[in-house]
Formats: C-alpha cells, structure tokens, sequence
C-alpha cells in the first residue's frame, strides 16, 4: 500500500516492487475507486494502491489508464501487463479471478439480477451529483433509494447478499458513506427520513461494523472537509495522508 500522498503533474513514476501484485491507480475520496478498494479488501488480494491527484494528473498516467481515469487496476503478472478500467468492470473481474469469499451468486439468474440491480443505483449517483453540483431538490435521489429500500424487504435479509455483504453490498456502500456531504450541502432541506428508509438505515448501521468497509473508511467529517476543499477548487487530496 502507498503512503496515501497522492501523485501530481511532475511527480516521478513510483518505484513498485517487482513482486507481481496488482496495481491499483486510485484517488482516496472517489467513490468509484472505492468498489475497488472494497473488492480486494473482502477478497485480501495483496496489492499495491498509487494515488492520483485527479486535478493535475501526472503525465505517466496514460500508460496504465489510456482515458486517465481512476480505478486502473494494473495487472503486472499478466501478459503484456494490462490495465483495466472502470469500477465494475475491475470488481466483477476480482470476484472471478478470486474465487475465495465470492461476492456475486453462483446461480447465473440471481447474478444476473444483482448486475441490474447495480445497474439501477445510477439513479442515486446521478441525483447525488445534482445536488452537489446544481443544488438540486433531493426528492429524485430519496425516490430513487425506494427501490433499494423495497429490494431489502423483498429479499428479507439484512444485506443485499445475504446473510453478509456481496456485490451490491460493495458497489453502492461509498455514497451511502458520503450521506453527510448531503446533508452539509442541502442543510435544512436534508431530509433523509429513517422510517422511510428503515431496511436501509439498519443495513447503513451493519455495514459501519463491516471489517471490510472499515478497511476503506472515511469518516463523514473528512468526506464534508473533501467536498468543501474541492469546490473551493483547492481540494486536499491528501487529507488522509
């Protein structure tokens, strides 16, 4: 694992030991690098994490991620060393390449409803970013969670994987974790109701407890400070360094 400091415009290409682990080209506050964090935590896939400032990307970053993106996970034992990008992508890649603690079912129907299921969660990102870019109303994004709300009770277990965390625990937990960067942007109009959302508010509380998630953690305190800093346009990368 890095220090956590994040690599910027002019920074050297960091000195990685030639042990054959993954390399996972990450940025500490991005939620979509996050899945991939999550996934090798629960999978306890060694890896190597180098941290990108996403504002002044360094220039060997087109090497291991060709649009400049982050999660790039680098796989240095394969052949030709090739890197793969976006976040689904690289977790459904880990949860086949290791096979121990699987994350997705094995039966191909119910594997194929928790791929849609993922697929359904982009009505929450996209909310989510309305609001933290437009100062949208959040009534879009606490309608898009009904559906997550009414899948738990449907499934009748305390995680969307069971009787423990699995893909769909994984790929949507980081904008749960940033739940009070809403709350710091919308103030008085934040209206996330736990009755409403009792199924996810008790699941939110399970997974605050999860091995996994506190392996990756911010704390909401630090994910407000990231929001602030990066819309004052001098976002602090480094915070948790």
């Amino acid at each position: 694992m890095s220090s956590g400091k994040h690599l910027a415009k002019g920074s050297p290409r960091p000195a990685l030991p030639d042990d054959g682990v993954p390399r996972l080209y990450s940025m500490r506050f991005c939620p979509y690098a996050q899945r991939a964090h999550l996934v090798l935590n629960a999978k306890k896939v060694p890896h190597h994490s180098v941290y990108i400032n996403l504002t002044e990307k360094p220039e060997w970053l087109v090497e291991v991620s060709p649009l400049l993106k982050v999660p790039a996970l680098h796989l240095v034992a394969e052949k030709e060393q090739p890197s793969l990008i976006e976040s689904l992508i690289i977790s459904e890649y880990l949860d086949e390449k290791y096979p121990q603690s699987p994350l997705l079912p094995k039966d191909p129907l119910k594997r194929a409803q928790d791929k849609i299921l993922v697929e359904r969660f982009s009505g929450v990102t996209g909310s989510y970013m309305k609001i933290l870019l437009h100062d949208a109303s959040p009534d879009e994004l606490w309608a898009a969670l009904d559906i997550f709300e009414e899948e738990l009770g449907k499934r009748g277990t305390p995680y969307f994987g069971g009787d423990k965390p699995g893909f769909v625990d994984y790929m949507i937990w980081p904008w749960f974790e940033r739940l009070a960067v809403l709350k710091y942007v919308l103030g008085e109009r934040y209206s996330f109701d736990s009755q409403r959302f009792a199924k996810l508010s008790a699941w939110i509380e399970l997974l605050l407890k999860d091995d996994v998630v506190k392996s990756f953690f911010a704390t909401p305190e630090q994910h407000v400070e990231f929001w602030r800093t990066r819309k004052a346009g001098n976002a602090s990368y480094d915070l948790l360094a």
